[in-house]
């Protein structure tokens, strides 16, 4: 719980850092920035729920969450290892912000807790790639080439996929 508790604090820092990050990246204008912004909070909050007493429970909507990431990368036009480094961006600004609390506590502790994130991270990217390369076949089976663009990033669309899947989250936030 400690560990959720000090990523809490530092969400909105580490929000911010990752935007930055990827803005500076190919793909990432075709959604605003705000939207880039609650996925990136949905990712993390997700990841927070993962780390308290319900993770059996956020288990569901972290996959969820992070099959709808590796969508919108490939809406987005990212290659897989694309995928790859924007969700290991998250686990280095994890360490980057709440290492050294975490490096501060019982020596066991801290090892468990960054074995957990470590755990938790992996999963989700891949999840995503996975998400990411079923998204590129649908799309090229569904697709005519000649006429239409293999992928599109709808701000709409993901914007209304985020709320199915932020509502999803405050089921198990709101039970404990």
């Amino acid at each position: 719980m400690a560990a959720a508790k000090a990523i809490r604090e530092v969400r909105e820092v580490m929000v911010t850092e990752w935007a930055d990050w990827l803005s500076d990246r190919a793909g990432s204008r075709s959604i605003p920035r705000e939207i880039v912004e609650r996925e990136f909070r949905l990712l993390i909050d997700s990841l927070i729920e993962m780390l308290g007493p319900l993770r059996a429970e956020a288990k569901m909507v972290w996959l969820h969450v992070t099959e709808h990431y590796g969508r919108t990368a490939a809406a987005r036009g990212l290659a897989a290892g694309e995928v790859v480094d924007e969700l290991q961006q998250l686990r280095y600004l994890l360490f980057k912000h709440i290492g050294a609390s975490v490096s501060a506590m019982r020596p066991r502790r801290a090892v468990t807790i960054f074995l957990r994130l470590n755990g938790i991270v992996d999963r989700g990217i891949a999840t995503a790639v996975v998400s990411y390369t079923d998204a590129l076949v649908a799309s090229l089976l569904m697709t005519d080439r000649a006429t239409q663009p293999l992928t599109e990033a709808n701000a709409e669309d993901v914007s209304r996929q985020l709320e199915a899947l932020e509502a999803e989250l405050v089921t198990v936030s709101d039970r404990h």
